[in-house]
């Protein structure tokens, strides 16, 4: 065709047809024009081989300071950037101009080439059903996830099957540590429903930075105990090199996008509670699963048997009561009923909760607490534990420590300040201990905060009288119940009358 060059590949096959077929026709078929062929049968060498190499039409702007300045810099600093190298030429021999950039970037990267290190090589691998599972943490915080209106800082654990892709995530509220690994790995293969022969993590350098030695190997025991428990080799990447778990970090991006547009998609990132936004992970993860699911069926047909048990995946800790209602936990205080006080409790602690045993009995669920700073203290309070002491000692309100966390709901602690500021402080302390009380006896914590809203909302204080008559029973409204007792002789006749059955007969 005219203003086109012959290739390599048309000139082959003009030569191949006109060694049977006429000129014109050979160049028919080779697609150019019948002047062209006879052009080219005079001169049968490819194309290619007719190009004269390229001249330079300009002088080399590095002919004279490559070999005796970029050439010691490379040597001497192999990682040094081209930039860098550009910035102390220009500095050397002002005259070169900042013009030369690009043309000192491709000769560098050609010595390089040439002469440079050896470069790390990344080994592709075979990857085999049921060989291999890895396990990551992820940062979420940045989605902006909030649960009910507080922002949640959280990381999620992440758990894939190199084979099938099978992916397992749970979220975790506080950073890398061996409990949160162990919960997400054990739900990971319950939720399976088998082990792989490997289960393969970084380092852990992050769940055991600022460890003590001997610490950081009783952890290092207990995720090989973990391990062998399943039966599975547990194998870790080198410290810093995250390719060698690459079959989990790209999809780690993968899924955090995933969730970003799942977030889109829902039009709001706040949740009620975390049990709803970890349903809503689970949700996710399972429809992604769901893509690969005839891959996962090949690859669960050969993992192997789940233990006939879970292993432990809490902490365990000793704690003491003290006077005053609680203990102290990793800089968190927890209150318990005071009747515990003097006692040693066993606590064992898990990502979100802690559960206390008093010997081998359980005693109570607690939301595990979060200290802040290395002098600011957390505090889980139940006012159901201390509210009795509380009534005796209502001074006591303004001073404690854990005020702000006493309240169960936002409205008692509004009536707090509101009583505060509108009656002196006694009365204030009686009012707000009274309505806790009342709260607690009555089982109607919902409903008296509701009505402790609309009197604050209508510019009122409540009255704690009006109030203990509003939710405490009115005697004369209870039933009458009578009850009559049976004389215990009327259930003689009961053994009386197979008696007489067996003397008539």
């Amino acid at each position: 065709m005219p203003g086109r060059h012959v290739t390599d590949h048309q000139m082959r096959l003009f030569m191949k047809h006109r060694s049977t077929d006429p000129t014109p026709v050979a160049a028919a078929r080779a697609g150019f024009s019948t002047a062209t062929g006879y052009r080219t049968a005079q001169d049968p060498r490819l194309p290619s081989e007719k190009r004269t190499p390229r001249e330079r039409r300009r002088p080399d702007p590095l002919a004279d300071v490559f070999a005796a300045d970029v050439v010691p810099m490379l040597k001497a600093s192999p990682g040094l950037r081209p930039v860098a190298i550009l910035e102390e030429l220009l500095r050397r021999h002002p005259d070169l101009g900042p013009g030369i950039r690009r043309t000192l970037e491709r000769r560098i990267r050609q010595w390089r080439a040439l002469h440079g290190a050896e470069r790390e090589v990344i080994f592709r691998q075979l990857h085999e059903p049921g060989r291999m599972g890895l396990s990551d943490f992820t940062d979420l915080s940045g989605l902006g996830v909030t649960i009910a209106g507080e922002p949640l800082p959280h990381r999620l654990y992440h758990f894939r099957l190199v084979f099938s892709g099978f992916e397992h995530g749970h979220v975790v509220l506080r950073g890398e540590s061996f409990v949160a690994l162990a919960v997400g790995l054990q739900d990971a293969l319950w939720t399976l429903g088998g082990v792989p022969e490997e289960h393969r993590t970084d380092s852990l350098s992050a769940a055991f930075r600022n460890l003590e030695p001997e610490v950081e190997e009783d952890w290092t025991t207990r995720y090989d105990a973990l391990c062998g428990h399943y039966g599975m080799v547990a194998s870790r990447n080198n410290r810093g090199v995250a390719h060698e778990n690459g079959a989990i970090e790209s999809p780690h991006g993968h899924l955090k996008r995933a969730v970003e547009d799942a977030l889109l998609l829902r039009g709001s990132r706040d949740f009620d509670t975390i049990a709803d936004y970890r349903a809503f992970i689970d949700a996710l993860v399972g429809r992604r699963n769901a893509r690969n699911r005839k891959r996962i069926d090949v690859e669960r047909a050969v993992l192997r048997p789940l233990p006939m048990r879970r292993a432990e995946d809490g902490e365990q800790a000793m704690v003491t009561v003290t006077s005053s209602g609680g203990f102290m936990l990793r800089r968190v205080f927890y209150t318990v009923p005071s009747r515990l006080i003097g006692h040693r409790l066993k606590v064992r602690i898990h990502d979100d909760r802690i559960d206390v045993f008093l010997g081998g009995t359980p005693l109570m669920t607690l939301p595990r607490g979060r200290g802040y700073g290395a002098d600011r203290r957390g505090h889980v309070v139940d006012y159901r534990h201390v509210i009795h002491a509380l009534r005796a000692k209502p001074g006591a309100l303004p001073g404690l420590v854990y005020r702000d966390q006493l309240f169960p709901r936002d409205a008692y602690r509004r009536l707090y300040d509101a009583a505060m500021e509108a009656l002196p402080e006694r009365a204030a302390c009686k009012l707000v201990v009274g309505a806790l009380a009342i709260a607690h006896e009555r089982g109607c914590e919902a409903d008296l905060a509701a009505l402790i809203d609309a009197s604050l909302d209508a510019g009122a204080i409540p009255d704690l009288a009006d109030l203990r008559a509003r939710f405490a029973p009115d005697p004369e409204a209870l039933p009458q119940v009578t009850v009559t007792l049976t004389p215990l002789s009327a259930y003689d006749v009961l053994t009386a009358a197979p008696a007489e059955e067996g003397a008539s007969a």
